[in-house]
């Protein structure tokens, strides 16, 4: 599967478009996490506690459009767009959403 932000693939013409496809997850970081990332940010630096959860969510989210692709029978996805979101009461959740356009490419 080819998974673009681009709208086309160079030297690949699209022969049909299979439909928007979409993959979320929504992750919940837990209170010793958020303690730790809490005294990050005061003494600066990097939170990796926070880091590592947005790429498990990042992974869920593209595995989850990939396998939607692959029912709809595309072999690509293009225009893909990527959004982080923090829900839920005091920001304690992390939401990643990608879309795109799965495609049939020549």
């Amino acid at each position: 599967m080819i998974l673009a932000t681009t709208h086309q693939i160079d030297g690949r013409s699209v022969r049909d478009y299979r439909g928007i496809v979409v993959g979320e997850a929504i992750l919940g970081a837990n209170i010793f996490k958020d303690i730790f990332a809490s005294i990050r940010d005061i003494v600066g630096g990097r939170s990796g506690a926070y880091e590592q959860e947005l790429e498990k969510a990042r992974e869920i989210a593209f595995a989850e459009l990939t396998q939607k692709a692959a029912e709809l029978g595309a072999d690509a996805v293009i225009g893909i767009d990527l959004d982080y979101e923090v829900l839920g009461q005091n920001g304690g959740m992390l939401m990643v959403s990608i879309s795109g356009t799965a495609v049939v490419l020549d």
